[in-house]
């Protein structure tokens, strides 16, 4: 029996995805983002285990509140990290009409062997996929992230491809990842893709700091305060958010 390592649950979100939402937040990441504010969903040993079964049992008991948008978002850590797991959680949820979204940094994505037969899967059980664009510039995107990000991008070209409906979601972070030149070669990039119906900036902060604290993890961003107004209201301009 295939069971899934769960971080969290909440049971009404709004930002993560279409309506209310009951969020589900898996257990594991191989990305370190420097601005992440979850690192305790970074190990893939942790968290509590549930089969697919017990968790859309737990879900659908808020059934009443999605309405006709709402549904399950499975966010994170990393959806991808538990292909297995989501791949049978979303199965059995379209069994019961729910409307599933993934939010993914893209980052185990590859077209190659049995991964990609099981992402095919997903994917026709999947009805949006908010996609995390960290950082155009490869450079900037490895001292950012700690990864490439050349299979990423290769994953919102392949989403294109399926017609599959994205959310594209960028952080934007001082110094790191608002220069004028990566937001315009962000934006030349998504006009290369067919199916974005959403561009959202989100504004750093560092409301997760004392989790770094607490796990004795030095914070890499120590001294950097979110971004201003005026840089969010750029960013946005450049890159045609639309909300």
């Amino acid at each position: 029996m295939t069971t899934g390592k769960i971080h969290s649950l909440e049971s009404f979100g709004s930002v993560d995805g279409p309506g209310v939402r009951y969020i589900i937040f898996v257990q594991g990441c191989r990305m370190r983002c420097q601005f992440c504010h979850n690192p305790d969903t970074w190990k893939l040993d942790g968290g509590t285990e549930y089969t697919a079964d017990a968790l859309l049992e737990k879900a659908l008991r808020f059934k009443t509140y999605w309405g006709t948008d709402g549904g399950i978002t499975v966010s994170g850590g990393e959806p991808l990290l538990q292909i297995d797991f989501l791949l049978e959680l979303f199965q059995k949820a379209k069994q019961q009409g729910v409307h599933t979204v993934i939010d993914t940094a893209g980052n185990p994505f590859t077209r190659e062997g049995e991964f990609f037969q099981k992402f095919q899967a997903l994917m026709e059980v999947t009805d949006l996929l908010l996609l995390d664009l960290k950082e155009i510039n490869p450079e900037r995107h490895r001292k950012l992230t700690g990864q490439e990000n050349s299979n990423i991008l290769d994953l919102a070209r392949y989403l294109s491809e399926i017609g599959k409906p994205v959310w594209i979601r960028h952080v934007l972070v001082p110094k790191r990842s608002d220069y004028e030149e990566d937001l315009h070669a962000l934006r030349r990039f998504l006009d290369t893709l067919d199916n974005v119906q959403r561009v959202e900036v989100l504004p750093y902060h560092t409301l997760g700091v004392f989790k770094w604290e607490n796990l004795g993890i030095p914070y890499p961003l120590e001294g950097i305060s979110a971004p201003t107004k005026e840089r969010v209201e750029n960013a946005e301009r450049i890159l045609g958010c639309r909300k």
